[in-house]
């Protein structure tokens, strides 16, 4: 027994050869989002303008908030007031909005927005080339166009009222012996309103159309640059609902009425105010036929 020897007894398994790994995987999905990225570009380039634009948006504004004006707000609604306290929040608002607009990096230098006493004023200046009109034109051109239309847009959410105003420089507008620099410079306010009119401002929403001509310069120690022809768009602070309409200009005018049609003195006002009234209306009467002296004086005055 001692001197037997064991058997040794080999077992061999069949099979496949061995792994070869998985780095093929990954070179091939490389692969794949490549031709991908490949024929989006190839698919972008032969898009029409209006997909590229909307493609370019979104790149600059993924979340599509640019155009909303508040900070927790869905967008503007009718309640939302501007006024002194949120004005600089609609300046940044309207500055991330009109990105959007076609060829900003090369109009973004020509606007400017600044908050004043009157409000929020939006100024689109011209070059030399012209910018926002063709020179000694009164129509807005491509550009001009782009940028009014999304500024009504987003104005025409609020219901602030809007003044625009027109300016030129100090250059006479040779043209015409009867056109000027201020019939130019109002009616180049005034297709920016007609635009605007038709684009999202409201029909009662723009209370003033201003020319200045070159009466306001930008730069008065250069009358001829070209930033002093521009056009504004003011966006004017709400006034106050509890203020009444009408509520003189210049405080203590209403005083001066010293009589009503009834020939009652006003209210607030003492007895003696229209024993005054009286004794200075009867020196006013002149010796031909009672007329007082400022009507005589109105009637030898009127147009023929």
């Amino acid at each position: 027994m001692a001197g037997k020897t064991p058997i040794i007894v080999i077992k061999k398994k069949g099979g496949h050869g061995g792994h070869h790994g998985g780095a093929w995987k990954v070179a091939y999905a490389d692969f794949v989002t490549a031709m991908m990225a490949l024929f989006i570009v190839l698919w972008l380039m032969s898009s029409s303008k209006p997909v590229k634009e909307a493609v370019a948006g979104y790149f600059k504004d993924p979340s599509g908030t640019a155009d909303k004006t508040g900070s927790s707000m869905a967008g503007v609604g009718e309640n939302f007031v501007v006024n002194k306290d949120n004005m600089d929040q609609l300046k940044k608002q309207l500055e991330k909005a009109i990105r959007d607009v076609p060829n900003f990096d090369k109009l973004k230098d020509h606007i400017e927005m600044t908050v004043t006493n009157e409000g929020l004023r939006i100024e689109l200046m011209e070059s030399a080339k012209g910018t926002f009109y063709d020179t000694g034109n009164a129509q807005l051109n491509a550009d001009g166009q782009d940028i009014v239309i999304k500024l009504a847009q987003e104005l025409g959410k609020l219901p602030n009222k809007l003044a625009i105003e027109g300016h030129t420089d100090a250059q006479p507008y040779a043209n015409e012996r009867n056109y000027s620099n201020w019939e130019l410079s109002a009616d180049r306010a005034n297709a920016a309103r007609r635009l605007m009119q038709e684009n999202g401002i409201g029909g009662d929403q723009v209370t003033q159309v201003r020319g200045f001509s070159d009466q306001r310069l930008r730069k008065p120690d250069a009358p001829l640059d070209p930033s002093n022809r521009r056009i504004s768009v003011i966006v004017q602070y709400q006034v106050d609902p509890g203020a009444s309409a009408d509520t003189p200009a210049v405080p203590g005018t209403e005083k001066a009425q010293t009589k009503s049609a009834d020939g009652k003195a006003p209210e607030g006002a003492s007895p003696d105010a229209a024993k005054t009234s009286d004794a200075k209306s009867s020196e006013a009467k002149t010796s031909d036929g009672g007329k007082p002296a400022d009507a005589k004086g109105a009637e030898s005055s009127s147009p023929k």
